[in-house]
């Protein structure tokens, strides 16, 4: 078939895209039946009303002022505005417009993208939800860091007031002892919460060579009465690599959230054992924390294991924060995490850090 011989009157009637012909005069001239289709008013109706009227009204004003420059011979693409229907719906059309002066005429196309524009709408709130909830979580974290550290001072003010000059029970002058070593600890902890929230707020976040023998320390000795008690036993090694670029804050909070989880979801008829140590190779620097308690099914809980409040074992005080924190801090400064786990075998987590 030659195209001399083709239907082109039968392509624009069969088009499911609006083609349409207007006028300067602001009217159809020739519309195929999508347009009808489409908007629900007759073919008659949309010839006898100008254009412009079918225009939701909040897009009139801009749509004039296109129609305008359209006629200046400058052409539209993807120009996007809003119809109203016969039934009194919306809809949004995307056009492409070429005008021909000698003809006083508008040649266009249009595409409907209602469903496209309302699912943008729809991810726009949810990221504008996302970014209210971010920020309260901020807001939150920072206030409760920082109002912590008044009853923590307060509760060391009253160890000065204690004269242990008059006590002679060693053991009791022991639990003091701890008691304020413990909250001295406490404290340096908000203190150091509260300048990274400062600091996370006001630039980024500080990257540094933290030494893993020294901040795996500092961790154990804030815990050292609740590994006492549970027996847990706690082996490191950090010959492979000694130290890691990261966040030292973060790092800390990696150990303490494993070592306690490992502690607390400990298997009942064994005392709880960690094994942490580094291994380095392929531009890879990789900690290893290890422990022998009552694991995950991991074909159940598959990725959800680091999400928010997520709740894998029978345990009162289990909040479904640690994994999800440990998770966060990793993954926030370009590392990944990895973990293995098998039922009443154990996990293993694996964080490798880019060298």
């Amino acid at each position: 078939m030659s195209t001399a011989d083709f239907d082109y009157a039968r392509f624009f009637e069969l088009s499911p895209d609006l083609l349409c012909i207007a006028g300067f005069d602001g009217y159809f001239k020739k519309i195929n039946p999508a347009v009808s289709n489409l908007l629900g008013y007759t073919m008659e109706e949309l010839y006898a009303r100008p254009i412009n009227s079918f225009v939701h009204p909040d897009d009139q004003k801009l749509t004039s002022q296109v129609r305008e420059q359209l006629k200046k011979a400058k052409p539209l693409n993807h120009f996007e505005n809003r119809y109203v229907t016969k039934c009194g719906g919306t809809v949004w059309l995307s056009w492409t417009s070429l005008p021909v002066d000698s003809d006083r005429l508008i040649f266009a196309i249009a595409k409907d993208v209602t469903h496209k524009v309302r699912l943008e709408e729809e991810r726009n709130i949810l990221l504008a939800n996302l970014t209210t909830l971010n920020q309260e979580l901020k807001q939150l974290n920072y206030t409760t860091s920082h109002d912590l550290r008044s009853p923590v001072n307060n509760l060391l003010s009253l160890f000065k007031l204690i004269d242990i000059s008059k006590i002679t029970d060693q053991k009791t002058l022991q639990l003091i002892n701890f008691l304020k070593q413990t909250g001295e600890k406490l404290r340096q902890t908000l203190n150091t919460y509260v300048d990274l929230l400062t600091e996370k707020h006001s630039s980024h976040v500080i990257v540094e060579k933290v030494n893993l023998n020294e901040s795996l320390n500092k961790v154990q000795d804030s815990i050292s009465s609740l590994i006492k008690t549970s027996k847990a036993s706690i082996n490191a090694d950090f010959s492979k690599a000694g130290s890691v670029m990261f966040n030292n804050a973060y790092l800390e909070s990696v150990f303490l959230n494993l070592i306690t989880n490992a502690i607390k979801y400990a298997r009942p008829e064994s005392t709880p054992g960690i094994a942490i140590y580094s291994v380095k190779g392929n531009g890879v620097t990789q900690l290893i924390i290890s422990d022998n308690g009552q694991g995950f099914d991991m074909e159940k809980v598959q990725d959800k294991v680091f999400g928010l409040h997520q709740h894998f074992h029978n345990y009162s005080d289990s909040k479904g924060v640690g994994l999800y924190l440990v998770h966060q801090n990793v993954t926030s400064m370009g590392c990944k995490i990895h973990l293995e786990s098998k039922v009443n075998e154990g996990s293993t987590f694996t964080i490798s850090f880019p060298d």
